[in-house]
């Protein structure tokens, strides 16, 4: 019972942080709290995943168009999540490429201000998210696609943590914590099963590749650029893991 009843803690830990869904905590997440909690971040993928998927069935029920039904659903993730990541890309752009010392991109990661790298991260990350959405068409498709990217994107980030040091000393990434190698597993495990689940053998070991590639890319530049991880830069992979991930659903899909 004790044991159950802190699995549902942490997924409610993992919930607050990653959605703006009104749930209460009954202590206040101390340091290392969310790196227990990380576990759970594939799961709240499924629900944010889900949540999408359900907007664009209702947008093609009312008979929109594939292109203005994915922009209603992207627009309901973003809602869903307060646009946490997103502010997290627009903050690395910025810092990654504006700034020509590792304390000047720090700096400017941290500075509330959009800037021209920002601006253009968000307009070319929510039109490819967008773009890949109208391409499936089909409501089935795009449920299942969501879903896949949702878990697999959120699970990227608890690798990164595990992978990758703080790039600072405080900060979100250090109160955050390092989380252990069950948790990392964990959060793996329930990634692929829910990608395979959904999507078959073939689609979502692709769609895992893609996740991985963006990962895996944008992880090494934060790594060479400002010597670790931040907040903003796991938001980031985020984002980056669910375009390539949805990218390659869709050239595996329209084969």
């Amino acid at each position: 019972m004790v044991e159950t009843e802190s699995r549902i803690d942490d997924a409610r830990v993992a919930a607050a942080f990653l959605t703006r869904l009104p749930l209460a905590l009954a202590h206040p997440p101390g340091p290392g709290r969310l790196a227990r909690a990380s576990w759970a971040f594939p799961i709240v993928g499924l629900v944010i995943g889900i949540a999408g998927g359900l907007v664009y069935g209702v947008a093609h029920w009312l008979g929109l168009p594939p292109l203005l039904a994915a922009v209603f659903t992207v627009a309901a993730q973003i809602m869903l999540t307060g646009a946490l990541h997103e502010d997290a890309i627009a903050d690395v752009a910025d810092g990654l490429g504006g700034g020509a010392t590792r304390e000047r991109k720090l700096e400017l990661m941290r500075d509330s201000r959009i800037g021209t790298f920002g601006a253009l991260a968000l307009i070319l990350v929510f039109a490819a998210r967008v773009a890949a959405v109208s391409a499936m068409a089909e409501t089935e498709m795009v449920i299942a696609a969501l879903v896949a990217a949702g878990a697999l994107s959120r699970a990227s980030m608890v690798v990164v943590m595990d992978l990758i040091v703080p790039a600072r000393s405080d900060g979100l990434s250090a109160q955050a914590g390092r989380p252990q190698t069950g948790t990392v597993a964990a959060a793996l495990i329930i990634a692929v099963v829910l990608s395979l689940l959904a999507l078959g053998p073939l689609t979502g070991t692709a769609g895992l590749a893609g996740a991985a590639f963006g990962t895996g890319g944008l992880a090494w530049i934060a790594w060479r650029q400002i010597g670790g991880h931040t907040g903003d830069v796991l938001g980031a992979c985020q984002q980056m893991a669910e375009v390539f991930c949805l990218s390659v659903i869709v050239a595996v899909g329209l084969r």
